[in-house]
């Protein structure tokens, strides 16, 4: 029997919005995935450290606050310099010249608004 994927879903900085994150959260696990949601106000030291220690496969990064480019850079940095080689997927309201940016910088995976959870669980299953 295969273990459930482990995925971390965690919101870096001080956005204080998270209703997506948890959409997000409880369409994964029931399709199956084990989520970990880490809550708000994250600092990158603490969402690679969750992802450290619960061993996950993948980390989600929910950001609204207009800070995903720093904060993923500095979640990138820390998570290399720890040795995890986790893809990490982004969500909230990035604009397309960014998440462009993200993906060339290493981020599998960018969803915007609205995207079908059938569409995360299918990108997951691919980068896992």
């Amino acid at each position: 029997m295969q273990n459930p994927v482990r995925v971390l879903i965690a919101k870096p900085g001080l956005d204080g919005h998270d209703r997506g994150a948890k959409v997000v959260a409880r369409g994964l696990r029931d399709a199956g995935f084990e989520v970990i949601y880490t809550g708000l106000h994250q600092t990158p030291e603490m969402v690679v450290t969750a992802a450290l220690q619960e061993d996950v496969d993948i980390v989600g990064l929910s950001i609204l606050s207009g800070a995903h480019a720093p904060l993923v850079k500095a979640i990138q940095k820390l998570m290399q310099e720890k040795g995890m080689n986790k893809p990490i997927f982004v969500g909230g309201i990035i604009p397309e010249d960014d998440a462009q940016d993200l993906l060339k910088s290493g981020v599998a995976a960018v969803f915007g608004p609205g995207t079908a959870i059938t569409q995360i669980v299918e990108k997951i299953k691919t980068l896992v």
